[in-house]
């Protein structure tokens, strides 16, 4: 472990130092880092929203659980849908931010030319008049963060260029009010950038889709059902690879989502009719089995946290400890952070790939049972492996993998707390 660290030490530090000053890279790390709150609050509505049971539950508690997310619904998924459902808006908000303040610059108009990119590409109209306005939303969430990145910095890129080389400054008297002489300093701008954001809308418009829309499907051109361990690999790294750049694994929901559900439903129906299950890859061999505490197995590196000789790592732990059992690992992403932190790059990606091959194998193998129930995307991975299999070796499988993981993130995380706490006592 130790010679371990000191490699990852050595070579993965001066890698850290070096993108740490890349002001796009530091730009999307601080828009993450900022918004905690708002995924912390979130993940608890989430988790609260969603109680753990089946039809055949009769436990006093779980019941009155469900029964109040029921009655509650309407404001447990409000918050949700403003918060994690909103998480791209508050990203190129807080990119526009930050990116803004590298250059020196007032960060309210770059902000504002932002937002007005975001709503002008991400969210398509339906029906606008004055009767009323109806729109569609589905890609201001995690599925949206792509576009939410590329505007957000071009607006403030093009923004800083055409301020610096004075396109179109109108000058003004100096008795003028300083906030009038910036207002008119961004008026041309602004323009120029509006003006982008409405040709790209109409570009997109007249091929009926939208910027996030026309991303994804040059990015993710129509897969057929793959049920392989290859396939699963494959998608296991992709998706956590994108995770550590900031890419919200939603984005990948129209690729994996039709793969996963169509196995579920196979062996839903296999189950049904008694026969042997066909598939592996399905959504709660994902859930449960594979990001064991969401994207990065995080529930592992959660429980070193609260052991954490860094009281920031100690306390991110203990905010984190309790979604990421529930399968919410945003608060330790944006928290630690592991997003853009090259020191947890290895095991960000290899952790749920290795549970991935084992539980992948072990199924097919027969050692473990398939699943064939996916009962809640927050239930706990340790109830849920056994619930959706109904067979105990699978609880007993993801007790394994959570030690495995634990072995993995170690010895990284025993330099980035050596690291942390060399400056907590300076």
């Amino acid at each position: 472990m130790d010679s371990l660290s000191q490699i990852v030490e050595s070579k993965l530090l001066p890698i850290a130092n070096k993108m740490s000053s890349q002001r796009h890279l530091k730009a999307i790390r601080d828009a993450f880092m900022s918004i905690m709150p708002i995924t912390l609050i979130g993940g608890i509505f989430a988790v609260i929203s969603s109680a753990p049971i089946t039809e055949n539950t009769t436990n006093g508690f779980l019941l009155a659980w469900a029964s109040f997310a029921d009655k509650n619904s309407l404001l447990l998924n409000w918050v949700n849908a403003l918060t994690l459902g909103a998480m791209s808006l508050y990203i190129c908000i807080g990119i526009a931010n930050f990116l803004s303040k590298h250059f020196k610059m007032d960060p309210f108009f770059p902000i504002m030319l932002s937002v007005c990119g975001f709503f002008m590409l991400v969210i398509a109209p339906i029906e606008l008049g004055w009767a009323g306005k109806t729109v569609e939303i589905s890609y201001i969430g995690g599925e949206g963060l792509i576009p939410a990145i590329l505007i957000s910095c071009l607006t403030v890129e093009a923004y800083h260029y055409m301020r610096e080389h004075n396109w179109g400054r109108i000058k003004l008297p100096d008795s003028v009010p300083a906030s009038l002489n910036e207002t008119f300093a961004s008026l041309c701008p602004g323009v120029c950038i509006i003006a982008t954001d409405i040709i790209l809308f109409a570009i997109f418009n007249t091929f009926n889709t939208t910027m996030p829309g026309f991303i994804y499907n040059v990015m993710a051109p129509t897969l057929n059902a793959a049920d392989s361990l290859p396939f699963a690999i494959i998608a296991t790294l992709l998706v956590h690879f994108f995770w550590f750049f900031g890419i919200h694994d939603a984005a990948f929901s129209g690729i994996l989502g039709p793969v996963r559900d169509g196995g579920l439903s196979l062996n839903a129906a296999a189950h049904a009719a008694g026969q042997t299950l066909p598939k592996i890859f399905t959504t709660p061999f994902w859930v449960y089995f594979v990001a064991i505490g969401g994207c990065g197995s995080c529930l592992a590196l959660a429980i070193l946290l609260v052991r954490s000789k860094s009281k920031q790592l100690n306390t991110v732990g203990k905010v984190g400890i309790i979604p990421s059992f529930f399968g919410i690992s945003e608060p330790l992403i944006f928290g630690i952070p592991l997003m853009l932190n090259p020191i947890f790059f290895v095991p960000f990606l290899l952790t749920s790939t290795v549970n991935c091959i084992i539980a992948y194998i072990s199924m097919s193998v027969g050692i473990v049972g398939k699943t064939f129930a996916m009962l809640s995307w927050q239930m706990p991975s340790v109830f849920g492996s056994f619930l959706s299999t109904m067979d105990i070796k699978a609880f007993i499988l993801v007790i394994i993998l959570i030690i495995i993981d634990l072995v993995m993130y170690y010895p990284f995380f025993k330099v980035y707390e050596k690291q942390l706490v060399a400056q907590e006592s300076e």
